[in-house]
């Protein structure tokens, strides 16, 4: 027997960051219920779906939500009330037309992702199964190599870094719990490196630490003396991986490293300064290279290294099925960041991880730099079986959650529990 949605509710909540975010409850008429609670990102793509702030400047300082909450609360809910909570697709589809918009600027993404996961929360309740197997069915059972964001720059930190995350991946690991230790150990280790070496061991917006260091390498350097402090191998059970987001300084068509002393690179200089960590380092990923205008930028990366890392779009592609489409048409990147605010519904981010899989490209599923205590996002990318996540570092409950959500999921699917690396082709 199918159950429809009998009530929504949304309010406004806190952020990691302390700003407002959304959070949904869809409850149906057999009793079932599902709430999720909406991130928010810092460094966001010009082209990511619009989340709706009230730009009341009393409330705080223009940020609130207060319009969003009204939406699902009114228009959103008088529309969805009676309808079936699955499949997922029609729901989605009808919060598309409802909003109207190509970027869900009339209703707010922040509004529609908010009922999407929470429908999807709740059908899965009624349906009786974990939300992984619901989004992903009886094959959903690999559990995601993390990317650990263990030192923050950028955006997300007020330092001297250009370069936005620094990440472990503990892809040498046998399984995911022994992954997760890897990255603790790995990170407390860098913790006492950095307070032996007289630096701050505060923390940015994901968890990672924010020392003021001269350069990249630096903090390389860093990262792969604590890997060995905490008696791994860099680059067999632990590798690193970059997030400079480059889009963030970006200026007049060059790359400008404004924080560390104001270094100008043309873009094949930038390409040129990869190289040179690649060849330094053992490092698997980067993302966001380049602007997120500069397709010629990452194309080049792409020739000169894209058959032994892995190179990641985000701000390039927003979790957009149009742009993506793009990317492997001109063969832009071997992989996308997945994030589902970026497109606004559980069903359009599926469709984008579709397309990476036609493509033969790998795809790693995101949190953002203001996120919540809600892990939707370990069980997404357990469904989504692509083998990678980004969920932050190895300090804030915020980020810590998303881990034991998902030493929670390989402890349920016991020996049926695959964990892999997407990585050992490189």
């Amino acid at each position: 027997m199918t159950a429809v949605i009998q009530a929504l509710d949304a309010f406004e909540i806190l952020d990691s960051r302390g700003y407002p975010t959304l959070r949904v409850t869809a409850r149906l008429d057999n009793g079932d219920a599902g709430t999720a609670s909406v991130p928010s990102g810092a460094s966001t793509g010009r082209n990511e779906a619009l989340e709706l702030r009230d730009g009341d400047m009393m409330r705080y300082g223009g940020k609130g939500v207060l319009q969003a909450v009204s939406h699902v609360n009114g228009i959103i809910r008088d529309r969805l009330m009676g309808m079936a909570a699955f499949p997922q697709e029609p729901i989605d589809t009808t919060l598309i037309v409802l909003d109207g918009t190509e970027n869900r600027s009339k209703l707010g993404a922040n509004a529609i992702l908010g009922v999407s996961m929470a429908v999807a929360r709740a059908a899965a309740s009624a349906a009786g199964v974990p939300l992984y197997r619901y989004l992903g069915g009886a094959s959903a059972t690999r559990l995601p190599v993390p990317m650990m964001n263990v030192i923050n720059g950028g955006r997300h930190a007020q330092n001297s870094l250009d370069f936005q995350e620094f990440m472990i991946v503990p892809h040498g690991a046998p399984n995911f719990a022994e992954a997760a230790r890897y990255g603790a150990e790995t990170f407390h280790a860098l913790h006492e490196l950095l307070h032996e070496a007289g630096h701050s061991t505060a923390v940015g917006d994901e968890g990672g630490f924010a020392p003021n260091l001269r350069t990249t390498e630096e903090a390389c350097e860093l990262i792969v003396a604590a890997i060995r402090k905490a008696g791994l191998r860099p680059g067999t059970d632990i590798a690193l991986a970059f997030d400079p987001a480059a889009s963030s300084f970006a200026k007049d068509g060059k790359y400008v490293f404004a924080k560390s002393g104001n270094r100008t690179f043309s873009r094949d200089e930038l390409l040129s300064l990869y190289n040179r960590l690649l060849e330094a380092y053992p490092i698997i990923s980067i993302e966001d290279g380049f602007a997120e205008d500069d397709w010629e930028g990452f194309r080049l990366q792409m020739t000169a290294c894209g058959d032994r890392i892995q190179i990641v779009g985000d701000d390039l592609y927003v979790t957009n099925p149009r742009f993506i489409r793009k990317g492997i048409d001109t063969r832009a990147t071997n992989a996308v960041l997945v994030k589902l605010n970026q497109i606004g519904t559980v069903t359009e981010t599926m469709k984008a991880v579709q397309m990476c899989r036609d493509a033969g490209w790998g795809y790693v599923i995101s949190h953002r730099s203001g996120e919540t205590e809600d892990t939707f996002i370990s069980d997404f990318a357990v469904a989504m079986g692509g083998g990678q996540i980004k969920a932050g570092s190895l300090s804030r409950s915020e980020r810590l959650a998303k881990y034991n959500r998902l030493l929670e999921i390989e402890r349920e699917l016991g020996p049926a529990a695959v964990y892999e690396s997407p990585f050992l082709t490189h």
